[in-house]
């Protein structure tokens, strides 16, 4: 479901639902993967990135970074799967 605000980018409507008898009746279970699917969603990351303005340079610099960490921890693994240690 797709819903919109005037002068904003359309956003997707997310609905995380847990049920008891999917946890077989424990309430602490059912908490934690309540919180471990929104987490998993990032609805709380999303809303706290557009709960204020970002310049667009800004948006660009933290996007540049988080590909070089990406490509870091790849290269990383790659590294570690074919034992090359330098």
């Amino acid at each position: 479901m797709e819903t919109t605000n005037i002068g904003k980018k359309m956003s997707k409507s997310v609905n995380v639902e847990v049920s008891l008898a999917e946890v077989g009746g424990n309430q602490t279970r059912l908490i934690k993967k309540f919180i471990k699917k929104v987490k998993k969603e990032r609805i709380i990351e999303d809303y706290l990135e557009r709960s204020r303005y970002v310049k667009p340079s800004a948006k660009r610099r933290r996007k540049k970074i988080l590909r070089k960490e990406t490509a870091r921890k790849l290269e990383k693994k790659r590294r570690e799967k074919q034992k090359i240690k330098y």
